[in-house]
């Protein structure tokens, strides 16, 4: 009997010590009031660094009990250590907190007069050459994203095209599918729109309706994600007037505080 709990002791300590040394890939999403594009994500620990994408979207390796830092010059520096619960779902969420440096006030550029005539004569100012200056074509739609970018090229064209009176198999359209690369690219797109439409709320309505409906400011981050994450929140909020939106986060504001409430 002894030797059994022994040799369950034993076999205990050994999957906890390879559990602790073993490193996995953490993916996770940091959000914050302003652009989350470009903040360096550190592992302290293990000299391991990677930087977020325009939505905020990263991945690092790392194991139980490292230190992960988030640094950028527009938010507040905030370290976090690798628990059991984030290495097992190998997922984790950030909320930043914004950085405000208070600047002396300067004076940039020619002082005008106040007169507006006289200062659109004598203004220095000439205008920007474009394409169409120099006579080159260029393209003048919505710049796509990065993921927008890499969905285009690996789910660009037809699986099975037609070439005369035969066809050719798109491998590389077929193999991006069965991967699952397809499928994880637009759901990134989709997130990425998500978060865009997120922050066009933000500035559009924020200011007024915390006004009227107070919320703590480390909690409006968290409150904007709960909406985000309503499946109407596409259809209540894109296109939609101020007043249309205004009344939609009335709605989930109520359904937030009553979770509050609870716990």
């Amino acid at each position: 009997m002894i030797k059994i709990k022994c040799l369950i002791f034993i076999f205990v300590g050994f999957c906890t010590s390879t559990c602790i040394s073993q490193s996995v890939l953490i993916q996770g999403q940091v959000f914050g009031s302003t652009d989350v594009e470009g903040i360096h994500v550190i592992n302290k620990t293990s000299n391991k660094f990677s930087t977020t994408n325009t939505a905020g979207f990263f991945d690092v390796q790392a194991k139980i009990n490292d230190t992960i830092v988030f640094s950028s010059v527009q938010y507040k520096l905030m370290s976090i250590i690798v628990t059991p619960k984030i290495f097992r779902e190998q997922a984790i969420n950030v909320f930043l907190e914004e950085q405000v440096n208070n600047l002396p006030e300067i004076t940039v550029g020619k002082i005008l007069s106040g007169d507006l005539e006289y200062d659109l004569k004598n203004n220095e100012m000439k205008k920007p050459i474009d394409f169409y200056d120099v006579g080159i074509p260029g393209y003048t739609g919505k710049p796509k994203t990065q993921s927008e970018r890499r969905l285009h090229e690996a789910d660009a064209g037809k699986l099975i095209p037609y070439i005369g009176f035969g066809f050719v198999l798109n491998v590389h359209k077929l193999l991006n599918t069965i991967s699952g690369r397809t499928k994880m690219l637009k759901r990134r797109v989709k997130q990425e729109a998500n978060i865009a439409l997120l922050n066009t709320v933000k500035r559009s309505v924020s200011i007024e309706f915390f006004r009227d409906y107070p919320l703590s400011k480390n909690l409006r981050e968290e409150f904007f994600y709960f909406c985000s994450e309503d499946e109407n929140f596409e259809i209540k909020c894109k296109d939609k007037s101020n007043i249309e939106i205004y009344n939609y986060l009335i709605i989930k504001y109520n359904q937030y505080m009553n979770i509050k409430k609870k716990f």
